[in-house]
C-alpha cells in the first residue's frame, strides 16, 4: 500500500467538519470554524453536524452478512467522508473522550471498512485526520485520552494525524476568552501532518 508523500494543495484539497457536541454554537464549533476560517478560498469545506443527522447507533453486522444496505443519511456521511483529503472531529471533551456523537461516527467507520467494494481503509490511506476540542479544564494532559483515539483511529488507517487542537471553556461563548487557543487556530491547518504511526512501530533511537 502506498500513500501519498505530500498533502494535496488548493482546490484538490477539501474539508470535512464533523461537528460532535450536543450543543448548537458551542465552544468546539466556535473554535474549530476560527481555525476553518484561516484556511484559503479555494480550499472546499464540507460541515457536517452529527446533532442534526437522524443517524441510529451503530450496530455490527460485519461478520453476520455479506450484504449491505445502507441508510440514505449513512450514506450520504459515506460519501462526504470519503470525497475529503481531509477529515476534522470536533468534539468536547466528555468524560475525557470523545462526545457520544463523534464515537459513534468512529464507530461506523469500523462497518465501512468491509462494504463490499468500497476499499474504505485504502481510499483513506494518505488522507489526514485532525481534531478540535474544547475543556473545562485548563490542563490539556487530561485530553490524552481524546487524542489517542484519534491518532490510533489514523494509524490504522494509514492516515497522516495533524493534532488536535484544544481550548478551555464551559459556558457558552467562553471559548473565545482562551486568547491561546484562538491564537493557535489561526494557524493550526498550516501545520505538518506527520504519518500516524502505532507506538509499537516507532523506529527506536539509533545509539
Amino acid at each position: 500500500m502506498t500513500t501519498p508523500s505530500a498533502t494535496p494543495t488548493g482546490p484538490d484539497r477539501s474539508f470535512l467538519f464533523v461537528l460532535g457536541s450536543s450543543r448548537p454554537d458551542g465552544n468546539t464549533e466556535i473554535l474549530t470554524r476560527a481555525a476553518a476560517a484561516q484556511l484559503p478560498s479555494d480550499v472546499q469545506q464540507e460541515w457536517v453536524d452529527l446533532s442534526r443527522l437522524p443517524l441510529p447507533d451503530f450496530q455490527d453486522g460485519r461478520h453476520e452478512s455479506d450484504t449491505w444496505t445502507p441508510e440514505e443519511h449513512e450514506e450520504a456521511l459515506r460519501q462526504a467522508t470519503l470525497r475529503a483529503t481531509d477529515v476534522v472531529i470536533a468534539s468536547p471533551l466528555y468524560w475525557y473522550s470523545l462526545s457520544a456523537q463523534a464515537k459513534r461516527y468512529l464507530d461506523y467507520w469500523s462497518g465501512w471498512l468491509t462494504v463490499p467494494g468500497s476499499d474504505f481503509k485504502e481510499r483513506m490511506a494518505g488522507r489526514t485526520l485532525w481534531g478540535v476540542t474544547v475543556m473545562a479544564h485548563r490542563e490539556e494532559v487530561v485530553a490524552e485520552g481524546l487524542v489517542t483515539a484519534l491518532h490510533h483511529s489514523a494509524a490504522y488507517l494509514g492516515m497522516h494525524f495533524g493534532g488536535v487542537l484544544s481550548g478551555n471553556g464551559s459556558r457558552p461563548g467562553q471559548v473565545r476568552n482562551d486568547d491561546g487557543a484562538m491564537v493557535r487556530a489561526k494557524t493550526f491547518f498550516q501545520r505538518p501532518a506527520a504519518l500516524a504511526r502505532f507506538p509499537y512501530e516507532e523506529q527506536p533511537a539509533q545509539p
